[in-house]
């Protein structure tokens, strides 16, 4: 395919800024072409989204010219991989072709307008607005989380604002686009199915072709050295080819095995042997399957891969960028390198974005991350009325072929929490009869997984319970949510809920201060400082973070105080909510967190923000999900010790375990014996001697096996009667960067360190650490400029809890 990415202008009439035939990037969008040009603020800083929302009002014209003379083959078609989103073409002024959807490709033949020479080529967009406004008026309008008319348009969701993401209504060629010259025929779809028996690999290699000639073809696959030919007869249009491989290596999920991937060719030829078209993927062999088989607790969702079962440690994945087309494979690679070292294995591709991309599966496949997509659909109802129903059809067949061959995909799920909304959002009474989407999740998308793509289950929704006799959000069946936490409870309420699968929850905190001083011009920087109320999104967002803080910690004097407590609390509340599930395995088998990333810089749910550093999360992320986890868990009144052990080797070992007061004195201490069989889990129940404290706001308890320890304090960080935080600093420059040691001199709680105030571009390799008196940490910091060793080793760059006294 010969591309068309160069010379490409667009223009528009009417806009607030005159914009006639700037220069524009193809792959992108408008937003950034009117960026590159100069002509519009950042989307991103401050409050300058408010002011680009005509953007999505207007209607695009992109235009570009090419010479053409030749080759003279049967077909010349116009290859449109993606287009965002209500777009006509026209070829010389010739129509050619119309789309309504950003999530499919389309192809248009040019043969009647094509002219030797030079070939102007125009793409219009019309406004997402006009397109919706027509479309209600058409098939009614539909509820939605939000009063955008997202549901009403097949085109990113996000695009239109979340609780975490930015009004940025896009328009533009955001995928390749080229023109395919073709003869005899070419290959339309090859849809590898691939299983496992025992060691032998199995490819079931699905190919249809397009034709301009009748002549008789030749379709070859080739895999793990074992060739497979068939003849497509005169006139036939497809063919299936069998290969079976002897002596596969399996592959696995990280931290289960390895991840061989064997190389899938697929080559069409003429009568006489003359190559037309090749397909090439990489294949991995293994099996995937959810089992839902109802047992004494309700009904489970446990994946298993090859037969084992996985315990899901799981993010949920948004568009990394608002602007999508920035998102390069570097930058995924850095994602999925952050997740692989938090301990994920699963990513959820939620249902409000995209169909994720090549190099985000390849990526997967490569480090053994499981994924999970969502069909796009997300917290609205949505018309099953043509031409919805036709697009809705086309794309979800056309991702399923695509995306067939990759390993690290495991399941297809209809939809996000919109028959959990049809159940309890008020919507049948605004939908008055009108559909809403059921027949996607129930019916069609069901089907064309079937047809299509039987090797990999489909679920009709997150959460769903597993049919519709049951509440869609049943902890004890199926997937759940939980999001009264948060919305309206503390998070120690996580506690109150022993899921089968939980799918989403979170908390939120505000970004890195490096990433909100590049973002905020807000002099002074507060918690309700113009810039930082805008990169809020979520309704009563700051009131519930607020609420947070005043359950747990000492009340903050300024800005830096608020920063960090948030930070901690937003960590507390997850790893609580990951320690409790993890140790009701098997009973529970998956915890997917809301949300690893962002897509701009805002306070959010996320471990990474929108400028890719870590926040507090994303290291308590890395220790609830250790292979090994020790974790002090109330029950029946007491305090148990859980051991959990996501390895395939058993974990032996002796437990410490220590009551302390805060002074960092031994009281009562006691010996357990940690005996953990693979992928197993062990609960140990604690003598009351040792869990039950006298005095509980200045004791403590403390277990340690090995190289991992839990801790337990029983009274809240406001109650606790903690001493003014002391310690002694070291700060010493190494390869790198500088390693800056504490030493205790009091109890030092969630003791942490933030670079990124001294240099936006320093990391720290741990968070979050508690000392008793007389123990230390040494951080070790990443940097390629001089830090002053003070400034290191002082607020705000060094915090803990207990340097903030109570009021």
């Amino acid at each position: 395919m010969v591309q068309l990415h160069h010379g490409w202008q667009v223009s528009a009439r009417n806009t607030p800024v005159p914009v006639s035939r700037v220069a524009a990037t193809v792959p992108g969008c408008v937003h950034t072409d009117l960026l590159a040009a100069g002509l519009i603020p950042d989307p991103y800083l401050d409050e300058n989204e408010d002011a680009l929302k005509w953007i999505g009002q207007t209607r695009w014209t992109y235009e570009t010219s090419f010479l053409w003379n030749g080759p003279e083959d049967d077909r010349i078609d116009l290859v449109c991989a993606g287009l965002d989103t209500v777009a006509t073409i026209s070829l010389n002024g010739t129509e050619v072709g119309r789309t309504a959807n950003m999530h499919r490709g389309y192809r248009f033949d040019l043969r009647s307008a094509l002219t030797p020479g030079r070939n102007d080529l125009r793409v219009v967009f019309d406004s997402p607005y006009e397109y919706t406004a027509a479309m209600a008026r058409q098939v009614g309008s539909r509820p939605g989380a939000y009063d955008e008319p997202y549901n009403l348009i097949r085109k990113m969701a996000c695009n239109f604002g979340w609780d975490w993401g930015p009004t940025v209504v896009t328009a533009g060629i955001w995928q390749p686009i080229g023109l395919h010259s073709w003869s005899t025929a070419r290959l339309a779809q090859v849809r590898p199915q691939v299983t496992v028996d025992g060691t032998t690999g199995l490819v079931e290699v699905h190919i249809d072709v397009e034709r301009a000639s009748t002549e008789s073809l030749t379709v070859t696959a080739e895999v793990g050295g074992v060739v497979g030919v068939a003849t497509i007869g005169a006139g036939s249009i497809g063919a299936v080819l069998r290969l079976s491989v002897p002596d596969v290596r399996r592959w696995w999920p990280r931290g289960y095995g390895e991840q061989p991937l064997y190389p899938l060719r697929v080559v069409l030829a003429s009568e006489g042997g003359r190559e037309l078209d090749r397909w090439e993927r990489r294949v991995g062999f293994r099996s995937v399957r959810i089992d839902t088989t109802p047992d004494a607790h309700g009904t489970p969702y446990t994946l298993l891969v090859n037969d084992v079962p996985v315990f899901v440690k799981g993010v949920n994945w948004i568009p990394d960028d608002a602007f999508v087309t920035r998102i390069t494979r570097e930058r995924l690679a850095e994602r999925f390198r952050q997740a692989c070292a938090a301990n994920v294995n699963y990513l959820r591709v939620w249902g409000g974005g995209r169909y994720e991309s090549e190099d985000f599966y390849d990526l997967a496949d490569e480090l053994g991350l499981l994924v999970g997509q969502d069909f796009l659909f997300a917290c609205a109802a949505y018309p099953e009325e043509e031409p919805f129903a036709a697009e809705v059809a086309a794309e979800a067949r056309e991702h399923v072929v695509r995306l067939a061959s990759h390993p690290s995909l495991v399941t297809w799920t209809g939809n996000n929490e919109n028959i959990w909304g049809f159940a309890d959002w008020g919507w049948p009474e605004k939908l008055a009869g009108r559909s809403w989407g059921a027949g996607f999740y129930h019916r069609l998308l069901p089907s064309i997984v079937a047809a299509l793509d039987p090797t990999r289950p489909y679920w009709p929704g997150s959460p769903w319970s597993g049919t519709d006799d049951l509440h869609p959000n049943d902890p004890a069946h199926g997937t759940m949510h939980i999001w009264d936490v948060w919305n309206q409870i503390d998070y120690t309420h996580y506690r109150d809920y022993i899921p089968r699968f939980v799918a989403e929850f979170g908390f939120q905190a505000p970004p890195a201060y490096a990433t909100l001083r590049r973002a905020l011009s807000d002099e002074p920087l507060a918690s309700d400082s113009p810039g930082m109320r805008h990169h809020q999104k979520a309704m009563d967002g700051d009131l519930k973070l607020r609420r947070g803080l005043d359950a747990h910690l000492p009340e903050p004097r300024d800005f830096d105080d608020w920063h960090y407590l948030t930070q901690v609390n937003q960590a507390r509340a997850i790893r609580l909510a990951l320690e409790h599930f993890r140790s009701h395995q098997p009973v529970c088998m998956g915890a997917i967190v809301w949300q690893l990333n962002d897509c701009w810089p805002v306070t959010s749910w996320a471990a990474i923000d929108g400028d890719g550093r870590r926040k507090p999360l994303w290291y308590a992320l890395r220790d609830a999900f250790a292979e090994r986890l020790l974790t002090l868990q109330p029950r029946d009144g007491g305090l148990v010790l859980v051991a959990s052990n996501d390895t395939d080797r058993p974990w032996r070992a002796e437990a410490a375990v220590t009551s302390y007061d805060l002074g960092g004195k031994a009281l009562v201490s006691t010996t357990v014996a940690v005996d953990v069989a693979p992928r197993a889990v062990q609960t140990i129940p604690l003598p009351d001697g040792v869990a039950l404290p006298e005095e509980p706001r200045s004791e403590l308890l403390r277990a340690v096996a090995g190289e991992q320890q839990a801790w337990w304090f029983y009274a809240e960080d406001r109650d606790t009667d903690y001493p003014a935080a002391r310690y002694e600093t070291n700060v010493e420059p190494v390869p790198g960067g500088y390693a800056v040691t504490v030493t205790a001199g009091t109890i030092l709680r969630d003791l942490t360190l933030f670079p990124d105030r001294l240099d936006p571009a320093a990391t720290v390799d741990q968070s979050l650490v508690t000392l008793l008196p007389g123990e230390s940490v040494t951080f070790k910091v990443s940097s390629a400029v001089s830090l002053p060793a003070a400034n290191l080793a002082a607020r705000p760059v060094l915090r803990c809890v207990n340097d903030i006294p109570r009021a």
